[in-house]
């Protein structure tokens, strides 16, 4: 019996470790595309990219 329930706990910590890791990450993520679109369009009114492709 004690086996199972040091199994459950490790389980449920593990658990508990992947989430915050996850929540982590996609905060990271979040911050550095915000970063990216404020310095992308700071200093001009214009998009980063062509309207038309070029003529080969």
């Amino acid at each position: 019996m004690f086996q199972y329930e040091t199994h459950q706990l490790r389980s449920a910590e593990l658990i508990r470790r992947a989430d915050h890791e996850r929540l982590v990450n996609e905060a990271t993520r979040a911050r550095r595309e915000t970063e990216q679109d404020a310095t992308a369009h700071s200093h001009t009114g214009r998009p980063l990219r062509h309207r038309f492709t070029r003529a080969a």
